[in-house]
């Protein structure tokens, strides 16, 4: 019985993981992603394959991220940033919480 219901939880994931989601953030700050800017306000964000698409009004740009789960539900979706840079979102009523991969030349 739990081999059946891990299974079922894993398929479910990946069923997820596979299409694109789609998440309304409020960004607190002007935010730049790969060289756009975007003002603050609200934004979609678009969780597919490895990456996010933003997207505020004809704007729009696209960043490599990883997706955990965390083992309790966020209660509000909330946006980390480091400078201007978005460093995280952990997106509220689900155990989604979406890491932005920072370039290696940016690191260094």
């Amino acid at each position: 019985m739990i081999k059946r219901s891990l299974l079922l939880i894993s398929a479910i994931s990946l069923a997820m993981a596979g299409g694109a989601n789609t998440v309304r953030v409020d960004l607190y700050q002007p935010t730049t992603i790969n060289g756009t800017t975007f003002k603050a306000g609200e934004a979609k964000l678009e969780i597919q394959d490895g990456k996010v698409v933003l997207h505020q009004g004809k704007t729009s740009a696209e960043a490599p991220v990883t997706v955990e789960n965390s083992k309790e539900k966020y209660r509000l979706t909330t946006v980390g940033y480091k400078e201007q840079q978005i460093k995280d979102i952990c997106v509220g009523g689900t155990t989604t919480h979406i890491l932005f991969v920072t370039p290696k030349a940016a690191v260094e």
